[in-house]
């Protein structure tokens, strides 16, 4: 690890922030995904129905 002084407080808490943001928003895409994909399953089989 490079040696960063005074800032690898700042830097490490920075890239710590960024990873849980960017988990965030993938775990929220994929939920969304799931909910949208259901909404289609659903709507495509009450199409056939008809």
């Amino acid at each position: 690890m490079p040696d960063l002084g005074n800032y690898s407080t700042t830097v490490i808490s920075a890239y710590v922030i960024s990873l849980i943001v960017i988990t965030c928003f993938v775990i929220i895409t994929l939920v969304k995904s799931n909910k949208v994909k259901k909404e289609l399953q659903e709507t495509m089989h009450i199409i056939q129905k008809k």
